[in-house]
């Protein structure tokens, strides 16, 4: 039985989320602390006491979530001896893949931490506030939706940014294109179609000057094997080379996040058991709707360590 573990990405946010982990364990204090370091501010006060609204800065989301996920990892390495270097495979979803990668040894947790950051700020500033959109279409195939997407286009950007599983897919562009995709949708049959609150079209050609930043960025920090393979969003498929790594994490700034895909392929490998690290249970949920049968877990909290 294969054991792959997953990290999530933004929308699993919430304020407090890492303080119990911080309060009782040496070893995620000290993950906070080498973020807050890195990033040269006190971001874990903001995780810990809000505003909401600064933490829902992506700039601030990304990072923080990095930062729970690893202190996970990190206590559970402390406490229980896992080792995530035994796992079969290790993936996260959007900026989840960072966290992936810095458990398994490919990025330093500074370097991590920075490069989101960085991912966080050109992302928002590749388009401007209120002119981008995303639209989660619940019950539909990415086949539909990509037939939504082109019809709502009208001259617009809009593509499909994430392929979630479980009829799960969001759609990503200019914010009249997503507004539009609503009504397309219901017209369609598709169950449901909601506007998501997010500051940027993530995930879709508009993130251009995003995609050239991090390039620029990615250049500059060491990428190291990934022990265990990570299964990137742009492949769907076990990646281990570093600059192979590096190609596709500036891809995945403008590209689809294949995570229906990613948790087949890491099904057909033999994969039974996939466990959540970090911030709450978005991701279990979709695993056991696109592998039939496979175990899937959360561990956020430290009662959830306690469990593990």
């Amino acid at each position: 039985m294969g054991t792959a573990f997953v990290f999530p990405g933004q929308g699993s946010q919430q304020v407090g989320m890492g303080k119990a982990l911080a309060e009782q364990f040496p070893a995620a204090k000290a993950v906070f602390d080498e973020v807050d370091e890195a990033l040269g501010e006190k971001l874990s006060a903001v995780m810990w006491n809000g505003p909401e609204d600064q933490l829902t800065l992506t700039a601030n989301t990304q990072p923080a979530l990095l930062a729970v996920s690893i202190a996970v990892a990190r206590v559970l390495e402390a406490e229980k001896g896992l080792k995530i270097s035994d796992a079969q495979f290790v993936a996260g979803h959007s900026l989840g893949e960072y966290s992936a990668l810095c458990a398994a040894g490919a990025l330093s947790l500074s370097d991590a931490a920075r490069l989101l950051r960085v991912r966080g700020n050109a992302m928002q500033a590749a388009v401007p506030v209120g002119q981008g959109g995303m639209t989660a279409l619940i019950g539909t195939t990415p086949e539909q939706a990509r037939e939504i997407a082109a019809e709502a286009a009208q001259g617009e950007i809009l593509e499909v940014a994430n392929d979630n599983g479980g009829g799960q897919v969001v759609v990503s562009g200019h914010k009249a294109a997503a507004d539009r995709a609503i009504e397309i949708a219901k017209a369609k049959g598709v169950k449901r179609a909601l506007p998501l609150t997010v500051s940027a079209p993530f995930h879709s050609p508009l993130m251009a000057p995003a995609a050239e930043i991090m390039q620029e960025a990615l250049a500059l920090v060491t990428v190291n094997t990934p022990k265990p393979p990570v299964v990137a969003n742009m492949t769907a498929q076990a990646e281990t080379d570093p600059d192979t790594i590096r190609k596709l994490l500036v891809e995945q700034v403008t590209g689809t996040v294949r995570w229906r895909e990613s948790v087949g392929y890491m099904a057909a490998q033999g994969v039974t058991r996939f466990v959540e690290l970090g911030s709450g249970k978005v991701l279990a949920g979709l695993v056991k709707r696109i592998a039939d049968g496979a175990e899937a877990s959360s561990v956020g909290t430290p009662d959830d360590v306690a469990g593990f």
